[in-house]
């Protein structure tokens, strides 16, 4: 596969936003209705690069440099005070001394070196992986919930030498691996924080040479690379499995508009995925700047506040919270419905009169500058999206992919703004729906596995031939697991998964995402897992209430108690459950797609408590481990006796 670089931003996007037809956002191929591919295009050639002297990172990072200089690039700052910046010219200083001093230490300039990080997103990680680039490593990011089986896959998978961190424990985490003899290739650690001197003599006792960044600061010439060279190997959260992308893995994440060197994004979402990835090289290509959240997400409000970001990456359970936080007066959903009516003419501002009396607050809560969010990772609820576009009164995207097709496929178009679909496939992607007959989709009616064929999908797994055969096929298509379905206007609905499904014993297929995504619209609900098992005909679900929330809403209901002692009272569980019936019922849930008994747990599933991946995915299989012994007792239930 040739490397990919496909940016489409157009100047002209307002004037096109009220002429343009949204029907023709996607073209069927000839003799494959099932196939479609971006109206944008001329032809069946997918875009390749939209810049002709940006073909790698590397070239994506210099062409930034050239429009900004000395101009700001990377931000950070401590509690309570302003962001402070580096400047491109200076980010480029440090890229070429740092990747120099790893070449001194051992590591040689070719895309077959490959060079862990293991660190919070921080000016740091982008300096480290520029530096990679700069001399032609390839990157290997490590995080925390991967656990210690996932990690000494990895290190011993890639062969890994060196490791740059950011905090002694982190390195600690390491060390305990290469003490157990598992991790032989690895001898050195370079840290951004300081250290102990216990730790340095820890590593000298198993064959670790532990640096500070500053230790290893040389010039040497730079090696660039080349457009055919690997980047980076990701490795999937919750599992082993690892994608190897080319030099060039910038998807259109950014699809439609226009990304100026005044724009500033909020970095939290994790650098070890391919979605904050791509946003970023989207902006260090367009000399834009990056402000870095302080490490600790409760304070990330705050981060927002002060930065003012003009683009606002998201999960979908991020835009939850906001919705959660703000939907509750009759007025406010009056100057919602005002809006939305502006938003169907393709009309999209923040300077009405209902923006003034109403929304500014909210609007102010993001830092007053958004022009632009992309929300993806997961589905979105319609409710909640059409809801957030009036309030917030700027362009909300949503896209789809994976990081086996370097982060996006499809894109909503500016212009559109109706819900419930993630838009039309980008230029750089063709996209088809192939059969599957055990769940009765089929191509021939709109329906089936979304594959992806471009420039964009992965050259395929880390030395494993095996998986790579399974997600590629002979035709280079990728088998994503996720099923769709094309709309009328060209739009691709996901409307099923492959990958997280299961079959009640009456042979009924239960797609759990998509109910859990229902049941979070309910007011007590902040999280829920919903689990079904192939010999029971009825799913149970495990419920986080909200805590900001929960204690009046039981109140409301003549229920009085602590947060704690709610979740115990078989009465509020009653009222938790119907609740999440009627709006299973208002959004079409069928009846078996409804849970029949719940569990209330008091405590937020979370990275950290390992229950979370920390693009904020359910981890599915720790979730039935940790809640084995509540899903036995709901289930040994007689059918009778279940609420």
């Amino acid at each position: 596969l040739k490397p990919d670089f496909y940016f489409l931003f157009f100047p002209q996007i307002y004037l096109i936003l009220n002429v343009w037809s949204y029907t023709n956002v996607r073209v069927r191929l000839q003799g494959d209705q099932s196939c479609r591919r971006s109206a944008l295009l001329k032809d069946d050639n997918l875009l390749e690069f939209y810049y002709e002297d940006t073909k790698t990172v590397y070239d994506m990072f210099q062409r930034g440099l050239q429009i900004a200089g000395n101009g700001p690039c990377l931000g950070f700052r401590k509690p309570g005070e302003p962001y402070q910046w580096i400047s491109y010219t200076e980010v480029a200083e440090r890229a070429q001394v740092l990747g120099s001093g790893l070449l001194a230490k051992g590591c040689k300039p070719n895309p077959q070196q490959y060079v862990g990080i293991f660190a919070q997103n921080r000016p740091e990680w982008v300096i480290t992986e520029l530096a990679c680039y700069t001399f032609s490593m390839a990157l290997v990011p490590l995080y925390d919930t991967l656990g210690l089986e996932a990690m000494v896959h990895i290190l011993k998978l890639a062969e890994i030498s060196m490791v740059v961190c950011d905090k002694e424990d982190k390195a600690e985490s390491l060390l305990k691996i290469k003490e157990k003899g598992v991790t032989p290739a690895l001898s050195c650690l370079v840290l951004f924080n300081p250290f102990s001197a216990a730790l340095l003599e820890r590593g000298r006792k198993c064959g670790v040479e532990i640096l500070q960044l500053s230790q290893i600061m040389v010039r040497s010439n730079i090696n660039p690379p080349k457009p055919q060279d690997l980047a980076v190997v990701c490795f999937t959260s919750g599992t082993t499995g690892n994608v190897t992308d080319q030099q060039t893995p910038q998807t259109l994440l950014t699809g439609y508009f226009v990304i100026r060197q005044e724009d500033v994004s909020i970095s939290y979402l994790p650098l070890a995925h391919m979605f904050e990835r791509m946003i970023q090289v989207s902006m260090f290509c367009h000399g834009a700047r990056v402000g870095f959240y302080q490490g600790d997400i409760s304070l990330l409000m705050d981060d927002i506040k002060t930065l003012k970001p003009t683009f606002f990456p998201v999960v979908p359970r991020l835009l939850n919270r906001i919705y959660d936080k703000v939907s509750a007066t009759p007025i406010l959903h009056y100057a919602v419905r005002r809006k939305q009516a502006e938003l169907s003419s393709g009309v999209v501002r923040n300077n009405s009169l209902w923006d003034r009396l109403i929304f500014n607050k909210i609007q102010a809560s993001l830092g007053g500058n958004l022009r632009f969010i992309l929300t993806a990772s997961a589905p979105i609820s319609p409710t909640v999206l059409s809801f957030l576009r009036a309030t917030l009164g700027c362009l909300i995207f949503e896209g789809y992919g994976q990081t086996e097709c370097t982060a996006g496929c499809t894109f909503s178009m500016p212009g559109d703004w109706s819900a419930g679909h993630v838009g039309a496939p980008l230029p750089c992607a063709m996209v088809k729906l192939t059969d599957i007959p055990d769940m009765n989709y089929y191509a021939k009616n709109g329906e089936g596995e979304i594959c992806i064929r471009g420039h964009s999908v992965f050259r395929g797994y880390l030395k494993d031939e095996e998986r790579t055969g399974e997600a590629l096929d002979a035709d280079g298509w990728l088998h994503t697991g996720d099923v769709g379905q094309w709309l009328p206007n060209g739009t691709l609905r996901i409307v099923d998964r492959k990958k997280h499904i299961f079959k009640l014993s009456q042979g009924e297929y239960i797609a759990p995402e998509k109910i859990e995504n229902v049941y979070t619209r309910c007011v007590a609900v902040l999280q829920v897992f919903v689990h079904g098992d192939s010999l029971q005909s009825h799913l149970i679900g495990v419920v986080v209430p909200d805590p900001e929330v929960f204690v009046d809403w039981a109140k409301e209901r003549g229920i009085v108690g602590s947060y704690e002692e709610l979740c115990q009272n078989p009465d509020v569980k009653k009222a938790v459950l119907e609740d999440m019936t009627a709006v299973g019922k208002e959004a079409g849930l069928k009846s078996f797609e409804q849970v029949k008994d719940l569990y209330l747990h008091p405590e937020m599933f979370s990275v950290s408590n390992g229950l979370l991946t920390p693009t904020l995915k359910s981890k599915r299989v720790d979730l039935r481990r940790v809640f084995s012994e509540q899903i036995a007792q709901m289930y040994s239930k007689s059918s009778e006796t279940v609420l």
